[in-house]
């Protein structure tokens, strides 16, 4: 089969058993000092600022105790400063988080939940996952603050 068929049987795959970790998502941005002051601005560590040349450079910040990180710089991806939207930053308190980064000069909107669209203050039910914040970088690049208090079963992977 292609890798670009889709399969029509009703069977789930094992789930695998190699590890895979989600370490750096490249985000696209026009100013790279501009990209770098702003997430260093929310608190993040830096953990690279290489160049090579005048047609590479790639920085990568780290949220506080994030096992993922962001990368952005010049020569690293054709992607449209400002396309990357819906990246998730778990908190377990919304709005300590919304206040944290209100603090550092962000803005970010009212807490909502989703109810077929967005709709103000948070989920009625209270429930983990549903309860949302949201900024953007200087390009554009969409973030939401997500609410995690509790984490769904099978969500956490087994040693």
């Amino acid at each position: 089969m292609a890798s670009t068929d889709v399969s029509t049987s009703m069977q789930t795959p094992e789930v695998g058993t190699i590890d895979m970790k989600l370490e750096v998502v490249t985000l696209p941005v026009s100013d790279v000092d501009r990209a770098k002051g702003f997430y260093q601005s929310l608190g993040w560590r830096t953990d690279a600022d290489i160049a090579v040349g005048a047609d590479f450079r790639v920085v990568q910040l780290t949220p506080p105790h994030s096992q993922c990180s962001v990368s952005f710089g010049t020569g690293l991806t054709t992607a449209e400063p400002g396309s990357a939207q819906r990246l998730l930053l778990a908190v377990s308190d919304i709005d300590a988080a919304r206040a944290d980064l209100i603090s550092r000069g962000v803005t970010v909107s009212e807490v909502f939940h989703l109810a077929g669209g967005r709709v103000p203050g948070r989920d009625p039910q209270g429930r983990s996952y549903q309860t949302y914040a949201a900024f953007s970088d200087p390009d554009g690049n969409g973030w939401l603050l997500q609410e995690i208090r509790q984490r769904l079963p099978g969500r956490e992977w087994e040693d």
